[in-house]
């Protein structure tokens, strides 16, 4: 007989969003690390108006692609921060040549 693995996951949509506790879960990190992000403006949190931070699901993909820096280029944070907004904006540029492309 074989070892069966259970995989599980979290559906997230453009309404959906995390708690603290639930993107340091779901990003295998303690929650400090997620303050730390957040303190160096890699992350941005929804609103803390009912006692808690909330993330977005975008939070959770620029969390995970930070984690990524870190431990496979051994960025620090303040690095992290700066090559993921260079990234974003990269992104933002071939999206608008696309359109422009496009006739759009």
């Amino acid at each position: 007989m074989t070892d069966r693995e259970i995989l599980t996951g979290l559906l997230l949509d453009g309404e959906s969003s995390l708690t603290l506790g639930e993107l340091s879960r779901c990003c295998g990190v303690h929650a400090e690390l997620i303050v730390e992000m957040v303190d160096e403006g890699i992350l941005d949190p929804l609103d803390s108006a009912h006692g808690g931070w909330r993330f977005s699901g975008y939070s959770l993909l620029r969390a995970n692609r930070a984690l990524r820096l870190r431990r496979d280029l051994g960025v620090n944070l303040a690095g992290i921060a700066l090559a993921l907004d260079l990234i974003d904006e990269v992104n933002r540029l071939r999206s608008r040549l696309n359109q422009l492309e496009a006739g759009g």
